[in-house]
């Protein structure tokens, strides 16, 4: 049955719950936050641009207005040379009313004698019109082209105690007063004010509610990519049978059900190479077995040759050797095959026991007749519990291929390190080629290929370390650092109990069926 991928991660999480610094959602919430910020900021300085504009035109095109016709139905009415009472009254009659603004009358009683008329003396005079404006109204303009009048209103925007002031003035043609308003903006200026804060009050609600738009697109898009990720990663595991659920049409989709292809085809060709792995496995055991009786009769009848090789024509004895000698070879490769296969197969077992590894180590050179070319160093009372059969298999093959390829003496020696026993097989032979090193354990592999029918079968020394890994340990293989032969290392934990799921000592036994060693 195949596993659906729905929604990883658990629970719903908030809005900014896993957000990282170099995330994509932290990406798409930045971008969506940018644009929304920028045409918030946008819209709004148009806004309140456009806003400004209209409220101060309206505001001041409206007192404009009003006083200049004030100046022409009431400036112009008085007399060439007024009196400062006139003046003061009709100054007053014109800032009467809703007008909002003050206004200053400057008339002659005689030539060069100026004499002035303020509405409100208080709040204008004449050190609140600029200089500037002044020049502007008194400057006599030529009536020429599209000019048909010398005077005009003028008009400034001033600022006084920190207050906006619109401020304009103008002349009566043909003489007569001349007349300034002055008008206060702030009203306007506290309106403005108010309208930047609900626009920025509305940027900032803009943005917020981008940020949610854009957690929810987010959301919507990174679900999808985050359960194919999650899907991947189980497959990476080794679990075949993930899929997606896959809905709707879209890209994503697509790609839900492009990995479901990928994954079906992934799971068949696995499953199709697992069998053929199946059963080659089974071939090599079950051809094992079979070549086993005919090998034991055979192994039978060239103990009988063997015992008769003196007897025998000396042109028929060399015959009768190479067969005892590629019988027993044969016998051996099918013994290590017949081990190889319960390794792959998962079937083989320790059966532990607590020995005095000096005694394992000599018992393995003493069945073997290595007394003579072996040095060992290994003190009585180490103890250890593994399986014994197991590191005589180990010995036997490190210490064969040391004495088979390398050079005598052959040295053992035995310590324990910590929680672990370190036995290190070292020859002085010609050591191993830097090219052979990473190939010394691989399965078939011979370091000389000028030598196809040498006696090892290019087991051994896998068998012995994949018996050390059973254990919980590994061998290592290297040339001595003064040049002088190879050396190999093994490393067993000085207690597997563990490892074999046996702390009471009994074993989980399996045939016990002694792989000889094999050398390279």
């Amino acid at each position: 049955m195949s596993r659906g991928i729905e929604e990883a991660g658990g629970p719903r999480r908030g809005v900014l719950a896993g957000i990282r610094l170099t995330s994509l959602r932290l990406r798409v919430v930045v971008v969506f936050g940018l644009v929304a910020l920028t045409a918030a900021v946008s819209a709004s300085g148009i806004a309140y641009w456009l806003n400004r504009e209209a409220v101060l035109t309206r505001t001041q095109d409206a007192a404009l207005d009003g006083f200049r016709q004030d100046m022409q139905s009431r400036a112009a009415a008085l007399p060439l040379r007024p009196t400062q009472e006139e003046l003061q009254r009709t100054a007053e009659r014109m800032a009467d009313g809703d007008k909002g603004y003050s206004v200053l009358l400057i008339g002659e009683r005689a030539q060069g004698k100026p004499i002035v008329g303020a509405s409100d003396p208080d709040a204008f005079t004449m050190t609140d019109v600029p200089q500037s404006l002044r020049d502007a109204v008194d400057d006599r303009q030529e009536t020429a082209g599209g000019n048909t009048a010398p005077y005009h209103l003028f008009w400034q925007r001033a600022e006084r105690g920190g207050t906006p002031y619109l401020v304009g003035g103008t002349r009566i043609i043909g003489g007569g007063p001349t007349g300034y308003m002055f008008k206060s903006l702030d009203q306007e200026r506290q309106d403005l004010n108010s309208l930047a804060w609900s626009l920025g009050i509305a940027t900032l609600l803009a943005l917020i509610g981008s940020a949610l738009l854009a957690q929810a697109a987010a959301t919507t898009v990174l679900r999808p990519v985050h359960r194919l990720g999650e899907a991947a990663r189980q497959l990476g595991e080794g679990k075949l049978d993930t899929r997606l659920r896959v809905s709707g049409t879209d890209e994503l989709a697509e790609l839900s059900r492009t990995f479901n292809k990928a994954a079906a085809a992934l799971e068949k060709k696995v499953a199709d190479m697992s069998a053929r792995e199946e059963s080659s496995r089974r071939f090599v055991a079950d051809m094992s077995h079979e070549l086993r009786t005919p090998l034991t009769a055979l192994t039978a009848v060239t103990e009988v040759l063997e015992d008769e090789a003196d007897n025998l024509d000396p042109m028929i004895a060399p015959a009768v050797n190479l067969v005892v000698s590629e019988t027993r070879r044969l016998y051996d490769l099918v013994e290590n095959l017949m081990e190889v296969t319960r390794f792959d197969a998962g079937t083989a077992r320790l059966v532990l026991d607590t020995v005095d590894v000096a005694d394992q180590v000599t018992a393995c050179i003493d069945a073997r007749a290595w007394l003579d070319a072996v040095e060992l160093d290994a003190e009585r009372g180490i103890m250890a519990r593994l399986d014994p059969r197991r590191l005589d298999v180990i010995l036997a093959n490190l210490i064969g291929n040391a004495l088979k390829h390398g050079g005598s003496p052959v040295r053992v020696s035995v310590r324990p390190v910590d929680h672990e026993l370190v036995i290190e097989v070292r020859d002085h032979g010609p050591g191993i080629p830097e090219e052979v090193l990473p190939h010394v354990f691989d399965r078939f592999y011979k370091a000389s290929a000028s030598r196809p029918r040498s006696e090892g079968s290019g087991l051994g020394l896998s068998i012995a370390v994949e018996n050390a890994h059973i254990h919980g340990g590994d061998i290592t293989a290297a040339n001595s650092p003064d040049g002088d032969g190879a050396v190999f290392v093994l490393r067993l934990p000085r207690d597997g109990s563990s490892l074999s799921g046996d702390a009471d000592g009994t074993g989980a036994g399996e045939d016990d069926e002694r792989g000889k060693g094999d050398a390279l």
